[in-house]
C-alpha cells in the first residue's frame, strides 16, 4: 500500500486569475485586487504578471503603482470568488474525495487507489488541472503537493508555485523542507518561533528530529507533539475543530477612520457577529473590543456578563468598552476594529435563572427581539433593521 493520502490543492493567485478569466482583456498583463478600492488600501491577491515587479499580497496601492506603472487595480469581487470556489470543489470532488474546502482558494482531498503511490497521485494532479481548466477555466492554475498527512501536503503544495507538484514523506524529509525558515510552516507563529529558538530549535531540520514529548513541552500543549509526529510522517487526522467565539474584523478604508464613524462600524461588526451566534444556536459569556492604529500598535478590553446571545446587551459591552479607550485618550485615527464573542456555550444547555425567571434553554425577552429582527434581516435583506446607527464597510478584509 503507497505511503501517500493525502492531496493539497492550493490555487494559484486566485482572485485575480478569475478576473482574468473574466475579462480577456486582462490576461498577460499586471493585475491586483484591492481591498477596498481601486485608489487606496492594499493589495489583497496580484496576478503573477503583477507579481513578477515586486507586488505582492499586502502591498500598498501606492506602492504597487510605484513598482508596476502599468498595473491594473480591481476592487475584490468576494461572492464571486466563492461561486468559482464552489464550482472548483464541484470538479474536484468528481475526480476524487473531496474531505475539505480549507478555504477560498484551497481545497484537500483523500488518496486511494493508485493514488496513494507516487505515479498514480501524479498522474491523478494532472489529470484534476485539465478538469479544473476545461471546466471552470484556462487561467485557473494550481500547486499540488501530496504526503502521508495533511500537514506535509500542504507544505508540499505551497512548495513549487505556479502551477507545481510537490510530494513529502519520510523518504525525502527533512531535506526536502530544511532550507524553509521555522515560520515559513503553516501553524508556526512569531512568538512559537521564538519560543522554540529559547529552546534551541533553529531550523526545520531540528524541529523535524524532535522528540515529539519534548515538542508537547515546548508548545505547552499536546498540539506541539501533533506537530512533530505530522512533521515526521505519521498519519493523524484533523481534530474536529469547537467552536472558540464568533467575530468580526475589519481593515478600515480612510473614510471609516475617524473615531465617530470606526465606533459606528465597531456596532455593525456586533451586529453581523451576534446574528451568527444565534444562526448557529450559541451563547457568549464574554465581549472583546481591539483597536488597531495606523501607526502600529493598538488598545484591546474584555468584558464578562450572564450568558446571552441579545444584540443590545453585546452593543451596550461595546458602547462601554469605547468610554473606556476614550478616558485613556481618544485616538486621532483608527486602523483596525475587532469584536469577539467568547466562552461560547450551547442555547439548549444554559441552566435556568429562578429570579428571572427564566427556564431552561429559553430565550430572554431581549433575545426574542433579536430573533425577529434577524427574521426581518433575511426576508427583506441585511440592515432592513439595525440597533440604531451603524456603517456596514464595504471591502474584502473582514474575519468571523
Amino acid at each position: 500500500m503507497g505511503v501517500f493520502r493525502v492531496l493539497y490543492i492550493d490555487m494559484n493567485s486566485f482572485f485575480a486569475s478569475v478576473e482574468q478569466q473574466l475579462d480577456p482583456r486582462l490576461r498577460g498583463r499586471p493585475v491586483a485586487i484591492t481591498a477596498v478600492d481601486a485608489h487606496s488600501g492594499a493589495c489583497v491577491a496580484a496576478s503573477y504578471e503583477a507579481k513578477a515587479y515586486g507586488v505582492r499580497t499586502g502591498t500598498r496601492v501606492q506602492d504597487a503603482r510605484r513598482l508596476c506603472p502599468h498595473i491594473i487595480f480591481l476592487s475584490s469581487r468576494h461572492r464571486l470568488y466563492v461561486r468559482f470556489n464552489l464550482a472548483v470543489a464541484d470538479v474536484l470532488d468528481r475526480h476524487a474525495e473531496l474531505t475539505h474546502i480549507r478555504s477560498v482558494d484551497e481545497f484537500q482531498l483523500a488518496l486511494s487507489g493508485p493514488a496513494r503511490e507516487l505515479d498514480g497521485a501524479a498522474e491523478l494532479v494532472a489529470r484534476l488541472k485539465r478538469a479544473v481548466a476545461s471546466e471552470v477555466g484556462a487561467c485557473l492554475r494550481f500547486s499540488a503537493g501530496i504526503g502521508p498527512n495533511h500537514l506535509l501536503a500542504k507544505i508540499a503544495g505551497k512548495h513549487e508555485k505556479p502551477n507545481g507538484f510537490r510530494w513529502l514523506s519520510p523518504d525525502n524529509l527533512p531535506g526536502a523542507i530544511a532550507h524553509l525558515a521555522l515560520d515559513d510552516l503553516p501553524g508556526i507563529s512569531r512568538a512559537m518561533k521564538d519560543r522554540l529558538y529559547r529552546a534551541g530549535v533553529y531550523d526545520v531540520e531540528t524541529l523535524c528530529r524532535l522528540d515529539p514529548r519534548h515538542a508537547r513541552l515546548i508548545w505547552r500543549s499536546v498540539e506541539g507533539e501533533r506537530f512533530v509526529r505530522l512533521l515526521q510522517g505519521m498519519d493523524i487526522p484533523l481534530l474536529p475543530s469547537l467552536r472558540g467565539g464568533f467575530g468580526n474584523s475589519k481593515v478600515l478604508a480612510p473614510e471609516f477612520r475617524a473615531p465617530r464613524q470606526a465606533y459606528r462600524v465597531g456596532r455593525w461588526l456586533v451586529e453581523t457577529a451576534t446574528a451568527r451566534l444565534r444562526r448557529e444556536g450559541f451563547v457568549a459569556t464574554r465581549f472583546s473590543l481591539s483597536i488597531g492604529f495606523p501607526e502600529g500598535g493598538g488598545w484591546s478590553r474584555a468584558m464578562s456578563c450572564a450568558s446571552s446571545q441579545d444584540t443590545a446587551l453585546f452593543l451596550r459591552l461595546h458602547r462601554a468598552l469605547w468610554r473606556v479607550l476614550w478616558r485613556a485618550g481618544p485616538p486621532a485615527t483608527v486602523a483596525i476594529v475587532s469584536v469577539h464573542l467568547g466562552n461560547v456555550g450551547r442555547l439548549e444547555e444554559r441552566a435556568g435563572d429562578l429570579f428571572a425567571p427564566l427556564a431552561p434553554a429559553d430565550r430572554t425577552r431581549g433575545e426574542q427581539v433579536a430573533v425577529a429582527v434577524d427574521h426581518i434581516n433575511h426576508r427583506f435583506g441585511p440592515g432592513a433593521i439595525t440597533y440604531g446607527i451603524t456603517a456596514p464597510h464595504p471591502g474584502f478584509f473582514e474575519r468571523g
